[in-house]
Order: structure tokens, then C-alpha cells, then sequence
């Protein structure tokens, strides 16, 4: 029996580690795993051991927790170091302990990306090496291209704060006259946002909500790009799904991207405004958009949740012949 905790469920409506979990779950005979949501969101609930009465042969948290029964295996999967590299005070402190103290009970630690594993070795230790195994993210199939007019404006998906970048974005797009912003996700514009963006490109926005996999993919098919200038992922979802369904992307060269988007994004150094302007410009020519979204389409063909899934699985099963 594979037993998770649903802590996660608690924590966001959508991202990356959810994602990754439902993806996960909906693979998964009936009957051979057992998922278990907390009851309560009390904040300091996610930091306590998960409450385990029942037997299990492997414990998979969704976010960081051990079980109160150690029985069995424990799996444990790191997504990024964002905390660490760009958080201070009690919150990096907080969370760092959290996510340490799961690293250190974990049998076997899983990393969505290189990236993050070589950041796991830098900020814990090589000797956690040797439990490390690295499992990529997929991209749904739910992202494929349409047939439908492209419109002047670029999409930019997920959180907005601090590393995301945001307000580059939008100094790039502010020097390119005419062009729109549609935002998914990462919760509503705040009221600094709203008077930043009415101050650069009044009129030329709009926050999209939490869309579903087929709207996200109609956005993604009527944008001339995704702009997706994070300074820092330990795996970054929408760039491929942005390439499954023919959106060409703009990213940043750094942390885990190379390793995901390969050569088939347009990499800028740096993430200033500039050079996301200049990008941005590169797409309005029909060529130049042709040709990133065939090399996109024939990278993001190179990630899976079927793959993901039995690699995970393959860790799940290793341990129970080492319980054997």
C-alpha cells in the first residue's frame, strides 16, 4: 500500500506540486494506494508529523512531512530551493527546517530536475547523493495546438512575486505599443500591482483567474508568446506545456530551465526588460514563430506523466525489494 498525505491540497487550488500528485494519483490502480487529506488547515498543521494508524509499505508526502509511523518506506519528493536562495527570516527558516528534517527521514529523495538536485547537494551535502534519484516533471496532453488566430498579446502563467519577474515583463511589453498582457493564475492583481500596471501599459491587461488545462490551452494557442522570465525554477511546467501547444517561449538561462527547454526556447540572459522586449519583438515575425514552435513541439515531446509516473513507480517498487 502506497499512503500520501493530501497536505498540499490544503496548501494551493493549483501549481506545479499538485499537478504533479493528481498526475501521479490518476495512474494508480484502485486499491493499491490510499490518499488522506487532512482535516485541518490550521498553518502549523503542515509542519507536525502525519498522523498514520494504518499499516503501509511506502509513505509519499506531497509537501515535506514524515509519517507519526515510520514502519515502512518514506519517500519524499524536493521540487525547487526557492526558500533558500530567495526568502530571509523566519519563513526561510521555517520552511527550511521542514523541508530538511523530510530529506534527512527520507529512504529515497526524489528531484523533479537535475537542477534541484545539484542545488539539494549544495545546500544539504553530497553525502544525501547516493538517495537521490532524479524524476523530470511531464506535460499534459491536454496542450496541443489549435486552429485558431493568434491575437497581439503574451501570456504570462503563475506567481508574480520577486524572482518570478514580473514587473520586467511588463517594463518590456510597456515599449512595444499595442501589445496585451493576459495573467493565469498566481491569485489576483494586488493594488500595487493594479497601479503599476495602469502606470506602464494602461488598458493592456487582464488577470485570466485559474483557467482549466483546455482554457489554459486556448490562451497559450491565441498568444503570440509565453513570457516566463523567472530567475529561478526547479522545473518550470508551462514552458512545456506552452510548447505542446505551439506557443513559443521566452525564458530566462538560468537554474533548471536549459535543462527543460533545451535550445527550443528563446533564452535571455538576464530577464531585464530589454531583452524581453527584443524577444518578444523576435515573435511578431510568422517565421520566427513557425520555427520555435516546431523545435518546442519536438522538445516538449521529450516529457511525459507516463514516464514520470513509472519512474516513480520504479522508485516505489526498489524500496519494497529492499524491505523484502
Amino acid at each position: 500500500m502506497i499512503l500520501f498525505d493530501g497536505v498540499i491540497y490544503n496548501l494551493q487550488r493549483g501549481g506545479g506540486i499538485s499537478v504533479l500528485f493528481n498526475e501521479l494519483l490518476s495512474r494508480l490502480s484502485v486499491g493499491t494506494y490510499e490518499m488522506i487529506v487532512p482535516e485541518s488547515k490550521r498553518p502549523l498543521e503542515r509542519y507536525r508529523d502525519f498522523e498514520v494508524k494504518q499499516p503501509y509499505d511506502v509513505f509519499h508526502s506531497t509537501y515535506y512531512r514524515l509519517p507519526s509511523n515510520r514502519e515502512g518506506k518514506i519517500v519524499t519528493t524536493v521540487h525547487d530551493f526557492t526558500y533558500e536562495r530567495y526568502s530571509s527570516g523566519l519563513k526561510r527558516r521555517v520552511h527550511s527546517w521542514q523541508k530538511k528534517r523530510a530529506v534527512l527521514g527520507a529512504d529515497k529523495i526524489i528531484c523533479v530536475s537535475e537542477c534541484t538536485k545539484r542545488d539539494l547537494i549544495e545546500f544539504y551535502g553530497v553525502e544525501y547523493e547516493p538517495r537521490v534519484v532524479v524524476v523530470p516533471n511531464g506535460v499534459s496532453d491536454d496542450y496541443a495546438p489549435l486552429a485558431i488566430e493568434v491575437i497581439e498579446q503574451v501570456l504570462f502563467v503563475g506567481a508574480r512575486g520577486g524572482y518570478k519577474n514580473f514587473e520586467a515583463t511588463v517594463d518590456a511589453i510597456s515599449q512595444l505599443s499595442g501589445l496585451g498582457l493576459v495573467c493565469v493564475g498566481g491569485g489576483g492583481f494586488s493594488p500595487a500591482e493594479l497601479i503599476f500596471l495602469e502606470q506602464k501599459i494602461p488598458g493592456r491587461y487582464k488577470h485570466a483567474g485559474f483557467l482549466s488545462n483546455a482554457e489554459l490551452n486556448i490562451e497559450y494557442n491565441r498568444s503570440i508568446c509565453l513570457v516566463y522570465p523567472s530567475l529561478y525554477e526547479g522545473f518550470g511546467i508551462p514552458v512545456l506545456e506552452a510548447m505542446r501547444a505551439g506557443c513559443p517561449v521566452i525564458a530566462v538561462n538560468s537554474s533548471s530551465i536549459p535543462e527543460v527547454a533545451g535550445t527550443s526556447a528563446f533564452l535571455v540572459e538576464k530577464g531585464e526588460a530589454t531583452e524581453l522586449r527584443d524577444a518578444i519583438r523576435y515573435f511578431y515575425s510568422v517565421d520566427n514563430r513557425q520555427k520555435y514552435i516546431v523545435m518546442g513541439r519536438a522538445q516538449a515531446e521529450k516529457f511525459s506523466w507516463d514516464s514520470t509516473f513509472q519512474q516513480t513507480v520504479s522508485v516505489y517498487n526498489n524500496l519494497l525489494d529492499e524491505k523484502q
